[in-house]
């Protein structure tokens, strides 16, 4: 058993806010996790097939997002069949008791699965898991849940609950719905052909996929302990625990919910607990706020914000990385986190400006990986792909840039640097440093090259959340998993926050 608080400190010692070693540079022995993938091609984002399977995002944006329609469907079927309309998940935990939560995970490769030697590690005796976001890539298919979540998660003794991304949504939510909440497919519906969005949407809307329910069935033995089961009542849900309520919403495909969905939203908002939100979609990202309407008025984040409501922390994925914003509401502070980085590409981190969003300064933002090292790292990634030497900027050069960049105290401390011209314009081309005439390169970077970039060798930058909940305090730690072993053996604790509830 693992005493997570010594973890943590030891966690704090070798962090990338201490040393390079920290962020798994110089990565000199790779990680057991190698030993866990399966021995198949590497899921790719360059893959052409991979971008016509998920396909559904563009269309959604063209043509309106079905999703709070086939919601309703899935939601009236689950009440049909007698589950309880208020979809309360009651949780058979103390007063003390500690939790994972891991985002955006189920590519299946490399950078899944090394993040799964930490997460056993640290979360030996959290008492579930919850999976906040894409829990499998490209389309959720309801195929390909064995290498992608009951493999990888095999050994984690407890039960794994899950919010659904866009990309789960890709499949109906087909494969989402029969894994976690146990449900029969919908029949199907055709929208047919017209002249108009729904019909053109129809016209090019991927299909869900026919699961294959022996494949399925010899999947899910691998998670077959009494102790790891779990059949949550809906796609959205609200875990009852002694002192602290736990609601999970669905955003869909573009992040807005459906009027039967806000509606309970803003009812089981009204129980007196202290609250953590688990969503999709993350309300602050990037120096931008996004909170997610609802239909008949209002968004997610009124109903978070609302005093009444007493939510302390908002834990969004979809983002592949790690960022917290703790934000000033009236006379308390919300902390609002980023946590996609459990398995996926990295979003990269470099190209995000001065955080001044939500009247939060920059020095009290936290993210992860730092923007230096997101910054040296593809520097040294396109410096090999384009056979540009100059290109590459070390991560001492590299945090330095990003520290002068956006005026904060640099994370961790740098030896002696110059910054050089060839450092700037190095910078600028990987969207790090503005360029002249303000062409946009840092939107265009963040918008596509993230996904193009995607890398299956240490350093990962990939990591969790460990929650541990007690009657006075909420304690969030994010933890790192580089893919390197002394990392694997000590995790590195890249952020924490206590919380008070009393």
């Amino acid at each position: 058993m693992v005493d997570v608080g010594q973890a943590a400190e030891r966690g704090r010692e070798v962090s990338s806010r201490v040393s390079e070693e920290g962020a798994g540079w110089d990565c000199v022995e790779i990680g057991t996790f190698k030993d866990l993938r399966p021995h198949r091609e590497s899921f790719s984002w360059l893959n052409l097939r991979t971008l016509w399977r998920s396909r559904n995002e563009i269309l959604a944006g063209l043509f309106g997002d079905p999703s709070g329609q086939v919601r309703a469907r899935w939601v009236g079927s689950q009440r049909d069949r007698g589950i309880d309309p208020s979809f309360r998940i009651p949780m058979d935990v103390g007063e003390e008791f500690s939790f994972l939560v891991l985002g955006d995970t189920g590519e299946g490769d490399a950078s899944q699965y090394a993040v799964v030697p930490g997460m056993l590690k640290i979360g030996d005796d959290t008492d579930f898991a919850v999976i906040a976001s894409d829990v499998i890539y490209p389309t959720g298919s309801g195929n390909e849940y064995d290498d992608k979540f009951f493999r990888p998660y095999q050994d984690y003794r407890a039960p794994i609950y899950a919010i659904p991304g866009n990309h789960d949504w890709y499949d109906g939510l087909g494969g989402f719905m029969r894994v976690f909440c146990d449900a029969e497919a919908l029949k199907a519906r055709e929208e047919g052909f017209k002249l108009s969005p729904s019909g053109l949407r129809g016209l090019l809307w991927r299909k869900p996929e026919e699961i294959d329910e022996a494949r399925l069935s010899r999947a899910r033995e691998r998670r077959s302990l009494p102790g790891q089961r779990a059949v949550q009542p809906g796609p959205y849900w609200a875990m009852e625990t002694p002192g602290l309520l736990i609601v999970g919403v669905d955003t869909g495909i573009r992040g807005d919910l459906d009027r039967e969905q806000a509606n309970w939203l803003r009812e089981v908002s009204r129980d007196p607990r202290p609250k953590v939100l688990i969503t999709g979609k993350p309300i602050y990202t990037r120096n931008e706020y996004k909170p997610s309407k609802l239909e008949g008025g209002g968004t997610i984040d009124d109903v978070v914000r609302d005093p009444r409501h007493n939510y302390v922390a908002a834990i969004g994925g979809d983002v592949h990385n790690y960022q917290r914003f703790p934000v000033r509401v009236g006379d308390r502070t919300i902390q609002y986190i980023v946590a996609g980085g459990s398995g996926a590409f990295t979003h990269a981190t470099h190209t995000i400006p001065r955080i001044t969003v939500g009247g939060v300064a920059e020095d009290d933002y936290k993210c992860y990986p730092l923007r230096g090292d997101s910054l040296s790292f593809y520097s040294k990634l396109y410096s090999r792909r384009l056979r540009m030497r100059w290109l590459y900027l070390t991560p001492d050069e590299a945090l330095c840039l990003m520290s002068r960049r956006v005026g904060n105290t640099p994370p961790r401390p740098i030896a002696g640097v110059r910054i050089t011209r060839r450092m700037r314009w190095a910078a600028r081309l990987l969207g790090a440093w503005p360029l002249p005439l303000r062409l946009p390169v840092d939107k265009v970077f963040h918008r596509y090259l993230s996904e193009l970039s995607d890398w299956d060798e240490p350093p990962f930058f990939k990591s969790f959340l460990h929650v541990a909940v007690t009657p006075e305090t909420l304690r969030i730690r994010c933890f790192a998993a580089t893919g390197c072993l002394p990392q694997e053996i000590e995790p590195p604790l890249e952020d924490e926050v206590c919380i008070p509830l009393a």
